[in-house]
């Protein structure tokens, strides 16, 4: 993770709630060299690119992680592709092609966690139909990036529900209210988000423990 006063560092410690803490990384060559033994096996047959960013993900993870007391702990993928974080641990991991990022919390304060990052670029207007329902059309206009916020909004909150509810979702099982700053899942989940833009998006989705048992 940077630890530089960035604007995008800056970005990520105004979006996080209190309690939750999200770094960054710049990938770089190298990085893929950051995957543990116990790590590596999931990338075993993965491209040089993707074990290279999926380390850089871990780097910042891990610096994270210290801060609550897990020193140099592996963050192996589940069957689904989930990482697994250490006891009383929640998180999510995220990369496009030029910054990974992690995202975590503890679990007395958060049920889970969602982060996407994405270029800040329009989305393609030939895919802004399969992301967006006719309800979110309307408010595209509050997306300054015309489909790819909305899509980083639910990118992440699909990783925030999956790991409680272990349910696959599409882009119409997630309904996004910009204004509420909250999704609503097919199963009636709630899920909160926050979000800011720089050069890239950065979308946080986070379910609060009385949220969940609400």
């Amino acid at each position: 993770m940077t630890t530089d006063n960035s604007a995008l560092q800056q970005l990520l410690d105004a979006i996080a709630p209190p309690g939750i803490l999200v770094g960054y990384r710049v990938i770089a060559s190298g990085d893929e060299l950051a995957l543990l033994p116990e790590e590596f096996g999931a990338f075993a047959t993965s491209v040089n690119k993707v074990r290279r960013a999926s380390g850089a993900a871990r780097i910042v993870a891990r610096d994270l992680l210290n801060r609550f007391g897990h020193h140099n702990r592996a963050i192996v993928k589940s069957g689904s592709g989930a990482p697994i974080w250490p006891n009383g641990i929640v998180g999510s991991l995220a990369h496009d092609a030029q910054i990974a990022m992690a995202a975590i919390a503890e679990r007395r304060n958060y049920a889970s966690l969602g982060v996407d990052v994405e270029p800040a670029d329009p989305l393609e207007p030939e895919l802004l139909g399969l992301v967006a329902s006719r309800t979110e059309m309307l408010q595209i206009h509050l997306d300054p990036c015309r489909g790819r916020l909305l899509f980083a909004v639910k990118e992440a909150v699909y990783k925030a529900v999956y790991p409680l509810d272990g349910i696959f979702l599409d882009h119409y099982d997630v309904e996004v209210n910009f204004s509420s700053g909250t999704a609503e899942v097919r199963d009636g989940r709630i899920v909160h988000f926050r979000y800011g833009i720089d050069r890239h998006i950065v979308a946080l989705a986070f379910i609060p423990i009385q949220s969940d048992a609400a």
